[in-house]
């Protein structure tokens, strides 16, 4: 390597201006850890497949190949075996920000699954009984409602949904989740003039890396600060949009 990985990340956070804080609070990754990876003290880090994906999530978010550089510590560091030694459980601090994409997928297929069993048993029990009754009787046998009354009309699901488009005006790290939680720009990377969308949903969570991004709100420019820092905002079905604080932003990992 002409250049070592620590140097090459610390180089590359300092040209940008960023502090170490501000990578914690995006990465999600410890600042001892990411002192550790600078310092390229890499017998204070957890190791095998954790330090990888502390490298390549870094390299990433400061807009560099982090497979590259995960690559080349696997090369020199590890040489070249992969081994995913010391899986320490506490090496990675949880997260409160949405699960990857995999993940988010099979807990939306649990969700459903309790969904429609919580509907098998309200339709089989009616009234809360031990089973002795079948099913409610159909509608056409239930008794008319009391002269005067009338019939609750259930409330229809709100079908308001806002649109958004990504166009990078220079390179860019973005996270953007709808409102499921589900990544639609998962921690990717945009080159300038890259164009994302347009996407809908009912409200959506992003994540910018910096501010060299235009973003259409249902097909109106938003007004995003020119900054070489992180920022990220809600944007309800509405198309307002509310700036979230660090602990706030979606991070994608």
């Amino acid at each position: 390597m002409e250049r070592r990985i620590g140097a090459i990340l610390r180089e590359a956070r300092m040209r940008r201006g960023i502090e170490l804080s501000e990578v914690e609070a995006v990465t999600r990754i410890r600042p001892g850890y990411l002192r550790a990876i600078e310092g390229e003290d890499w017998g204070a880090l957890p190791g095998g497949v954790y330090a990888r994906g502390f490298i390549r999530t870094y390299a990433t978010f400061l807009g560099l190949d982090g497979n590259r550089l995960a690559a080349e510590y696997r090369e020199s560091v590890e040489g070249g075996s992969g081994a995913a030694h010391d899986l320490t459980p506490n090496a990675v601090r949880p997260s409160p920000g949405p699960r990857s994409g995999a993940a988010t997928r099979l807990s939306w297929v649990a969700v459903a699954g309790v969904v429609l069993l919580g509907a098998i048993a309200i339709v089989a029990l009616p009234d809360g009984h031990d089973g002795d009754e079948v099913a409610r009787p159909p509608v056409e046998d239930r008794p008319a409602a009391a002269a005067g009354e009338s019939e609750p009309v259930p409330p229809r699901p709100s079908t308001m949904s806002v649109s958004v488009s990504l166009v990078a005006g220079a390179e860019v790290w973005i996270c953007l989740l709808d409102d499921g939680g589900r990544p639609l720009v998962e921690g990717e990377i945009l080159e300038a003039g890259a164009e994302a969308g347009p996407f809908r949903s009912g409200s959506f969570t992003v994540s910018f890396g910096n501010g060299e991004v235009s973003m259409l709100v249902d097909g109106k420019e938003a007004e995003i600060p020119t900054t070489s820092s992180p920022i990220g905002y809600s944007i309800d079905a509405e198309g307002e949009l509310t700036q979230l604080s660090e602990t706030e932003r979606p991070t994608c990992v």
